[in-house]
Parts: structure tokens; C-alpha cells; sequence
């Protein structure tokens, strides 16, 4: 394929994890990616970061709840003689309140963004992805155990987190590599949406990262072929705690420092 242009595809981009991650695959590949898609909802955001990477960049101002806006993005791969090189599905969102808080259109939205269009890119790229390409999937910490209050988005990271999990090894047949990124509390423009009524558990402010250590050290393990990326001593002791101790005790503790 190599007549073929080579190209890093980022959802999420207008911001956090999304932005930060075109970023530095801009200025970390010389040959091996030609061009940048980067896919967000907010035009102008998207103009921004274009304007600031040096390679070819094309916009996708789509919202991905809307099942369209993968078609438009299948339609341009067939359309183009394109090579995918990486897909980081960056894109996603949550609402820390109970479930029953909720709307409808919130609980619909978090499904069809953080599960389904995810899972769709996935399957549209892959027929254009090369060997030695990269899926990086943006999972959470809140993948590892149930979170009341967070019900929701946990659930569907823990559905993210499962599902690159199982496609790692189907896809390494082909040369195609699967992390799964899993970062704690960060500082990012996802709990302008997430929190509502300052009502974020307490005791998880104290674990707030840095989002470019967390997409570095992503980037890093990716390129290693690591199946999950977990930044900070601390989550992955939360990673292993979840392994060794009851959940249903871990709720308990969660509950009890929160007060």
C-alpha cells in the first residue's frame, strides 16, 4: 500500500485526551503518517488545532451520536486511497449523578458515544488498517468495578475496556495492535459536563493526572503493543485491588470516604 496516503484517524479532538494525542502524533511520526483526521463536534476547536499540526489535516465537524456522521467518514475511506495507521478513540462522556438523574437523551448519548460509535469506527477502519497499526481505545479507570453514581459510564467503559481486550489478539494475526487506556481523574474539559452539583466524590480529587503524561506514557505503551495503559502508581493499585479484593467491600470503603 504504498501508493496509499497513511493516516492517523483521532475522535474526540476538539479537546483533552483527543487534542493532546493528535498533537503529539503530528510531531512523532515523519513518514510513517501522512495526514490527520481529527473528528469533534465544535468546528471552530477543530480549526484551531488544524491550524497548529504541521502535516495534512482533515476535519470531520460530525456529532457522533448521530449514525450518519460514521457513514461520512466510511464514504471517505472508500473514497480515498487511505492507509490507517492509527485510530484513537478519544471520544466520550459521562454524568456523575445517579442514574436516575439522569435523561433520557444523556443515558441514550453515553451509549451510542462511548460503545457504539467507538465500536463502529473500529469496524469501518479496519479493512483499511496495515500491519503494525495501532487502535488505541480510550477506557477508564471506572472500567475495573462498578461506580454508583457513575453507573453509567462505567458500565461503558467496562464494556470499552472488554472489548479491546478481546480484540487484541483476534487482530494481531494481522499485524493490528489494541490498547486500552485507562486513566484515572485527570484534568480535562470532561468533568465541565460529568459534574453536576459539585457533587464529584471527594476522595478521587486527590488522584487528579496531568492529561499529556497520561496520552505520552498511552502513546508510549501503544507502540510497545501493551494491551492496557494505566498512568500512575496509584491506579494500577487500584487496578490490582480490584482483582484481589471484593467489590461489593471496595463500595463500602468508597462509600465511607466519600462521606
Amino acid at each position: 500500500m504504498s501508493n496509499f496516503k497513511k493516516a492517523a484517524i483521532i475522535t474526540g479532538a476538539t479537546s483533552g485526551f483527543g487534542k493532546i494525542f493528535a498533537e503529539l502524533i503530528d510531531k512523532s511520526f515523519d513518514k510513517a503518517v501522512d495526514e490527520i483526521w481529527i473528528i469533534g463536534r465544535r468546528e471552530e476547536k477543530l480549526e484551531q488545532l488544524a491550524f497548529s499540526l504541521s502535516k495534512n489535516v482533515r476535519l470531520f465537524p460530525v456529532d457522533l451520536t448521530d449514525k450518519n456522521s460514521i457513514n461520512t467518514i466510511k464514504e471517505s475511506l472508500e473514497a480515498d486511497r487511505i492507509a490507517v495507521r492509527f485510530l484513537v478513540n478519544a471520544a466520550g462522556f459521562g454524568i456523575n449523578t445517579d442514574f436516575e438523574e439522569t435523561t433520557e437523551t444523556e443515558v441514550h448519548d453515553m451509549v451510542t458515544l462511548n460503545c457504539t460509535a467507538l465500536t463502529m469506527l473500529i469496524k469501518v477502519c479496519l479493512p483499511y488498517m496495515t500491519y503494525n497499526s495501532r487502535i488505541v481505545n480510550f477506557a477508564s479507570v471506572a472500567a475495573f468495578m462498578p461506580q454508583p453514581g457513575f453507573a453509567q459510564y462505567a458500565a461503558t467503559k467496562s464494556y470499552v475496556l472488554s472489548l479491546s481486550r478481546a480484540l487484541n489478539p483476534e487482530l494481531n494475526k494481522n499485524g493490528i495492535f489494541v490498547t486500552a487506556v485507562c486513566p484515572g481523574p485527570a484534568a480535562t474539559e470532561f468533568f465541565d459536563i460529568a459534574v453536576k452539583d459539585d457533587n464529584y466524590p471527594k476522595y478521587k480529587k486527590f488522584f487528579w493526572a496531568d492529561p499529556e503524561k497520561v496520552v505520552k506514557k498511552a502513546f508510549k505503551d501503544a507502540m510497545k503493543k501493551k494491551e492496557i495503559s494505566i498512568y500512575s502508581p496509584s491506579m494500577k493499585c487500584f487496578f490490582i485491588l480490584t482483582k484481589l479484593i471484593p467489590h461489593k467491600f471496595l463500595l463500602k470503603i468508597a462509600k465511607y470516604l466519600n462521606n
